[in-house]
């Protein structure tokens, strides 16, 4: 069930200006502070919840004081349910279905394309992540559903990052492999995954037994 009514992300270039913004903007509102802390390229992510007004105050503190240091930033006044909880880190399994992947230079870009992609069409997400040690600042989140449902949120999504100017990378696989489905169920990070061993795939490299452990 969704706590907070409305969200919001500030991204900053320095994490001196980060630390310095995010006590200020804790201190002009009563929030909640879910995460802050330094993400890859050396930038500064805080992100903060609770009601509308306390949120939106503190989040254009943030705007104000961050001025030209602020990366990127979002705010949700009426967050879709679905997005608050992937924010909050919640993964819904992943099916045998199409399935679309959007990648972005920015964690807040992908946050504001999940919620319109949800709000405007059919499809389930799987994971947002946001910019952790892994993905070099990026944003990543990844959905399900019916093909013609992920087109169009693909679409939507993609409409938005271009006329933000946002660098972006987006695919969508209309029938996934089982053994992808398997890894994305289990997880996204590479040094986090289990090893596969697929039927029938043919699991042996020259010079060696198969990868299962018999070498």
């Amino acid at each position: 069930m969704k706590k907070h009514p409305a969200i919001a992300t500030v991204e900053f270039q320095d994490i001196a200006v980060g630390l310095h913004t995010t006590d200020a903007m804790l201190k002009r509102a009563p929030i909640d502070l879910i995460k802050s802390g330094t993400i890859s390229r050396g930038r500064f992510l805080t992100l903060i919840a609770g009601t509308t007004a306390s949120v939106d105050e503190s989040y254009h503190t943030g705007l104000t004081l961050g001025g030209d240091n602020v990366v990127d930033s979002v705010l949700l006044v009426d967050v879709h349910s679905v997005v608050h909880d992937a924010v909050f880190g919640k993964r819904t399994p992943c099916l045998p279905l199409a399935t679309a992947i959007m990648e972005t230079y920015t964690v807040s870009s992908n946050i504001r394309a999940a919620e319109m992609a949800l709000k405007g069409t059919d499809v389930s997400l799987v994971e947002i992540r946001l910019g952790d040690s892994l993905l070099s600042g990026k944003g990543l989140s990844i959905y399900q559903g019916q093909l013609h449902e992920i087109e169009s949120a693909i679409e939507i999504a993609s409409n938005y990052l271009t006329a933000r100017k946002i660098e972006f990378t987006n695919k969508i696989i209309a029938s996934p492999h089982e053994g992808l489905v398997e890894q994305i169920n289990f997880t996204t990070t590479f040094n986090k995954a289990k090893f596969l061993e697929l039927e029938g795939e043919g699991n042996y490299l020259p010079g060696f037994e198969a990868l299962s452990g018999r070498y």
